[in-house]
């Protein structure tokens, strides 16, 4: 993958692109330029957590127009729909990592998942706790690096969020039951009652139970599940089209609805900003 300076030269011929370290261990890590409107409202089933390197970023959040700047640490809670835009003319640069929330329940043992109010935050625990996963997205991570990393991270997200309790009757064994089944059916359709039947669960204890201990619905988590699938084979060159119904998706309109409503850009600009960053 290129240097930064490279990706900084070309901003005249494509102002607007996306950097990205091949994901591992349910970890995203990106680069990123815009110039103007980034993201139509979306969300997924990850947390964002990140910075701005360079100029104002904007986004609509919990109905509420925040802005970041260099300086502070950028915390979005799974399932919380948020947009992005640039603060000034000169657009905006920031590093995030998309983590998801299994990644946190390892290290927090089922509790409930942190949540830090307002999408943005000075607590200097956060910004020290990101600062080895916050690296440029070329670097590549060392696998204790990362791990140690990201149980940094849960405690302090935990700590600075403060605990909640849990209902009493919440089952962490039940929901893990579910996450797993849902990653090996992620290419067929799965009912609500058929993931109870297989984690031992009634349908609604189930459905709240995954909403505390992952952040949002088995649903849309399955959702994300196939649109990962997608994007993979995307960039491996397979068809929009292809890649759609090879990842659980009935037709390519179909992945493209839901691949919009979940990073809030369509797949087709998507992966040109990646191309475009990768310098194909």
């Amino acid at each position: 993958m290129p240097a930064l300076p490279t990706m900084t030269r070309r901003r005249a011929e494509s102002p607007d692109w996306v950097h990205r370290a091949e994901p591992a261990q349910g970890i995203e890590r990106i680069e990123a330029f815009f110039s103007g409107n980034a993201y139509a409202m979306h969300r997924h089933d990850t947390y964002a957590i990140g910075r701005t390197l360079a100029g104002v970023q904007c986004f609509q959040y919990r109905r509420s127009l925040r802005a970041s700047v260099p300086g502070k640490t950028i915390v979005l809670h799974p399932d919380e729909a948020h947009d992005g835009q640039a603060g000034t003319d000169e657009g905006f640069r920031y590093r995030m990592i998309y983590v998801e929330p299994a990644v946190f329940q390892a290290a927090l043992g089922g509790k409930a998942l942190p949540f830090i109010e307002g999408g943005i935050t000075d607590d200097p625990r956060l910004f020290a706790a990101t600062e080895a996963l916050l690296q440029r997205p070329e670097i590549l991570l060392d696998p204790l690096e990362r791990d140690d990393g990201m149980v940094e991270l849960a405690l302090a997200l935990d700590a600075a969020s403060g605990a909640r309790p849990l209902r009493p009757s919440c089952d962490f064994r039940a929901a893990q039951l579910a996450r797993d089944y849902l990653h090996a059916a992620s290419h067929r359709p799965v009912t609500l009652e058929e993931l109870a039947v297989a984690c031992g669960r009634d349908r609604w204890s189930l459905s709240r139970d995954f909403r505390t201990f992952y952040g949002t619905s088995p649903y849309h988590y399955l959702t994300m599940r196939r649109l990962e699938a997608a994007r993979r084979l995307m960039q491996h060159g397979v068809a929009l089209a292809d890649s759609a119904v090879a990842a659980g998706f009935a037709d390519q309109s179909h992945m493209t609805r839901h691949f919009t409503k979940a990073y809030g850009i369509p797949p087709a600009r998507w992966l040109r900003m990646v191309q475009s960053a990768d310098g194909r």
